[in-house]
């Protein structure tokens, strides 16, 4: 079993940065795809990033491509999305989800592990 614990989230003007961070424990050293979701409410979840266990392969959705940037340091089982020139259809919670046996190419899993979420506000 792996826990997934999203941090660095919060409020933020039109324009800004932020960090947030995917922490796993427990069976963190299986090699697993991870991938950052967003959900306004009323809105669909959007998967926004996703990056493979070596880290060589990534995948952005549209609405974020050039903005955002996916990484990963598997000595410390972390996955960062830095999100850069944000806007406010940006806020969401974010979640940062696992899966052990996604190949890139294939349609997206269901996926194995969630994390709790975490809100990213962007608002003057």
């Amino acid at each position: 079993q792996v826990r997934l614990i999203e941090s660095g989230g919060g409020l933020v003007q039109p324009g800004d940065s932020l960090r947030v961070t995917c922490s796993a424990s427990g069976r963190a050293k299986d090699n697993y795809v991870v991938g950052w979701h967003r959900q306004a409410p009323g809105k669909e979840r959007e998967l926004v990033a996703a990056i493979s266990w070596d880290a060589v392969t990534t995948y952005y959705s549209d609405s974020v491509k050039g903005r955002f940037t996916i990484s990963r340091d598997n000595a410390n089982n972390i996955v960062y999305l830095q999100m850069n020139s944000l806007n406010v259809d940006d806020s969401a919670t974010y979640y940062c989800a696992g899966d052990r046996f996604y190949q890139f190419g294939a349609p997206w899993p269901d996926w194995d592990y969630w994390g709790q979420g975490i809100q990213v506000t962007v608002s003057s």
